[in-house]
């Protein structure tokens, strides 16, 4: 796997690119956490609680307020895996697909062991992380899918009937590696999801969501994004209901006013990839705002988490950090483990020759982000 010629990064550029991946990061987070409280309630039990507009603000989930789910989990340790496999490729190995792997059996342990492994080797400074130890409603496929050490792939994928969102809403962090060209970034999403979810669904849903946060973190309108998605799948086998549910998107944009029926209406009162990509892309298109549109996310019968997951995340890598709802993020569950993690891609995909290369590196970089 090759990429593009790494980019020139002028000040301007790099504080734009970073707000974007903090947007992304932290907006996937806010969005996870807005729809943890609103978990396993139908829509007319979320309305009789809380009003005729459904939950509009955070309330406890998990023990807490502001509590997130195995899907800002998983993308934390995407992202881990992705910085690996840039640190890693100053020795002459690169395969990302092996990193990310490797990141994802990570988390695969801090969902059956108390708190960290000192013994375990490579560990890295993320999965020292105590708070990221709780089961947080982790898809079946995904604790499966990474329970032993076998590397799923698009010829042998794990769990070849799951389509879930589990692989979909762990997915956003590919799409901020704006260096690289949207095919490799599609199929890189896309193999690391078959390494959990089997279906041509589950595992396109995931490529073309990366590539459609790509976009945005590119700079790209949502819509303009995600035709470049559709045209990225065009080629691959089983991308028929995906394509299908990301024209639908696109299409019930001009079919009147947004509302929790046509939310409804394109798949999210399921857990299938297709749909919940097709909400979550619905929602940023029509949200009057990050808010507006993380409401209108999570009010449905499905997985709201998932929803508001992949609706905050795309929100976010089109706006920035700065436009997230501050009291949202005042009580966000790991917020500091989350911005030090976002920060940490954008000084590695922006000033990573500065900081390792194959004769050198900065000794505190590799022990944040070991080569084992």
């Amino acid at each position: 796997m090759t990429t593009t010629a790494a980019a020139v990064w002028g000040r301007t550029e790099q504080q734009d690119f970073r707000a974007r991946v903090r947007g992304c990061l932290l907006g996937g987070a806010v969005g996870d956490a807005l729809g943890a409280g609103a978990a396993g309630r139908t829509l007319a039990e979320l309305r009789a609680a809380h009003g005729p507009g459904g939950l509009t603000e955070p309330v406890p989930a998990h023990g807490r307020r502001g509590a997130v789910t195995a899907a800002t989990q998983m993308s934390l340790f995407t992202v881990d895996g992705l910085i690996r496999a840039q640190v890693r490729r100053d020795t002459g190995a690169w395969h990302p697909p092996t990193d990310v792997h490797r990141a994802h059996l990570r988390w695969a342990a801090t969902q059956r062991d108390w708190g960290p492994d000192e013994r375990r080797p490579g560990l890295g400074w993320l999965a020292r992380e105590e708070w990221l130890y709780a089961r947080r409603d982790p898809a079946r496929a995904c604790l499966t899918g990474f329970g032993d050490e076998v590397l799923g792939t698009l010829d042998k994928p794990k769990n070849p009937r799951a389509a879930d969102s589990g692989a979909l809403v762990r997915s956003a962090p590919f799409g901020l590696l704006v260096g690289w060209e949207p095919q490799l970034v599609c199929q890189l999403a896309v193999e690391c999801a078959a390494q959990s979810h089997g279906d041509p669904a589950g595992y396109l849903a995931a490529g073309a969501f990366a590539v459609v946060v790509h976009g945005a973190a590119r700079g790209d309108s949502v819509e303009g994004a995600v035709r470049t998605a559709v045209g990225q799948l065009a080629a691959r086998p089983g991308h028929a209901p995906v394509t299908a549910a990301l024209e639908a998107a696109l299409a019930a944009v001009r079919a009147g006013a947004p509302d929790a029926e046509r939310v409804a209406a394109l798949g999210a009162a399921e857990d299938r990839a297709e749909g919940q990509l097709a909400a979550a892309v619905y929602c940023a298109l029509v949200g009057e705002d990050v808010r507006h549109g993380l409401r209108l996310a999570v009010n449905h019968d499905g997985p709201s988490a998932a929803t508001g997951a992949l609706t905050g995340a795309l929100l976010g890598a089109v706006h920035g950090e700065t436009a997230l709802p501050p009291a949202w993020l005042a009580g966000l569950e790991g917020r500091a483990t989350v911005l030090e993690l976002a920060d940490d891609l954008a000084m590695e995909l922006t000033q990573g020759a500065a900081l390792h290369g194959p004769a050198d590196a900065a000794p505190d970089w590799l022990a944040r982000y070991p080569r084992d």
